[in-house]
């Protein structure tokens, strides 16, 4: 009868809104039930999200096939790139220039860290592994394994009261310098495999060129949008209506979007950089019950919807069945390791006093920000082919699962142990 419902013949395709307000309805109920489980499980809510669309994308293996159009639906796909937009804002949005500042140099070097280890030895496990793919897809994958998740290490930290310790603080600091340098590190990818892909050359001049516009635009951002989102929303509160602060930001985050496409980057950098401007400082003074929200929070009810779609979409498109050949397994376990050993060189740039393991730990998951990335791979072409088949997608996805499911435990353990250690220093007599 599902299956009927789905692939129905002239009511789907002479209007596609019955199809897509099914295919909504099971992605939503997959992605909450997901979640609980995970939740249960003492795991991000993500994890569960994407768990229910690996089991409802790959129903196929035990003769079902009445979901398969929904991995492929270009309206499921546009608002599922619609909630990758919102979630890349809201990140921003927990962040502000401001603290991004006060993290200092320790969280400024652990950071790039951060960065560059995970992408040079993703590259060369890519190399190794896929030889014959282009070195154009081994630097993509390298650049998927940059990213660090601020969420799922911010939980974790606020469960243990570790937020405001000195490691808590060189954490988020880093992991959210860790994102912007990997937004940087995507779009000089993305743009050196677009060079490439219209017959051109790229030198070491036009990679840096790329670089510099990328970097210059999330700069030029953060100051012109810190000049006009305070004037913008004292114009926009002089209107008369209710949803002025969220039709506002999203207005913000939607321009700062459309610049960033116009500028050869991705529309998530300029969320993210229209998420870092905004602060409440911007509209809560300026009277009347618009001021007495939070952003997040009036945005929450619609990432909430339009987020969930992008994870079990994400999880809809990892074909398991490419799990029973050897080398498919090899990479995805390779570039675990690998994802986890690169950020283990994070804990060089902390000093002494800190506990550099749970800074190396802090840095492990790649979360919602590592299936951004591989969600970008299979849009990127090159030759008219993808950069990332959907078996080297599969495997970026598991990793993903991964490092996210061993950060918890492992940070919780690291954390644990420090603070016993600090316990016991303290009450121990000093020759």
């Amino acid at each position: 009868m599902l299956s009927l419902l789905l692939t129905a013949g002239t009511p789907v395709e002479t209007n596609p809104v019955g199809a897509v307000l099914l295919a909504l309805a099971i992605i939503l109920v997959a992605s909450k039930v997901g979640g609980d489980l995970a939740m249960r499980a003492g795991q991000p809510a993500v994890l569960g999200e994407l768990g229910a669309g690996m089991l409802l994308g790959n129903l196929g293996l035990v003769g079902f096939h009445g979901l398969e159009s929904i991995r492929h639906n270009e309206y499921i796909t546009l608002l599922a790139e619609l909630g990758v937009v919102l979630l890349l804002f809201e990140v921003g949005l927990a962040s502000t220039v401001r603290e991004m500042a006060k993290v200092g140099v320790s969280a400024t070097i652990v950071a790039i860290l951060g960065v560059v280890a995970p992408m040079l030895l993703g590259w060369g496990v890519s190399a190794v592994l896929l030889p014959d793919s282009s070195v154009y897809a081994h630097v993509f994958i390298g650049s998927a394994l940059t990213a660090t998740s601020v969420g799922i290490t911010a939980r974790v930290l606020r469960d243990l009261k570790r937020s405001d310790s000195a490691e808590g603080r060189i954490i988020l600091g880093a992991a959210v310098i860790d994102d912007v340098l990997g937004l940087v590190v995507l779009a000089a990818v993305g743009g050196i495999i677009n060079a490439a892909n219209s017959g051109g050359s790229v030198s070491v001049f036009d990679i840096g060129l790329i670089v510099g516009k990328a970097a210059g635009f999330l700069i030029t951002a953060v100051l012109l949008g810190g000049f006009l989102s305070p004037r913008l929303f004292r114009a926009a509160f002089r209107l008369r209506g209710t949803g002025l602060l969220i039709v506002s930001g999203l207005v913000i985050c939607f321009l700062f979007s459309y610049a960033a496409s116009q500028s050869g980057l991705a529309p998530i950098v300029g969320a993210f950089a229209a998420g870092l401007v905004l602060e409440p400082v911007h509209y809560q003074d300026l009277g009347g019950n618009q001021g007495d929200f939070q952003l997040e929070d009036l945005l929450a009810p619609v990432t909430s919807f339009l987020v969930p779609v992008f994870f079990v979409l994400m999880g809809l498109r990892v074909d398991l069945s490419g799990f029973g050949h050897l080398n498919i397994l090899a990479l995805a376990g390779a570039l675990t390791l690998v994802a986890i050993i690169g950020k283990q060189a994070c804990a060089l740039g902390v000093g002494k006093g800190i506990d550099r393991v749970s800074i190396g730990i802090g840095m492990i998951p790649r979360g919602e920000v590592g299936l951004i990335f591989a969600n970008m791979g299979l849009g990127i072409r090159i030759a008219g082919k993808p950069i990332l088949n959907e078996s080297t997608f599969s495997a970026i996805v598991i990793m993903v699962i991964l490092t996210t499911i061993v950060t918890p435990p492992a940070l919780r353990w690291s954390l644990s142990r420090n603070a016993r250690q600090q316990r016991r220093l303290r009450f121990e007599p000093q020759p």
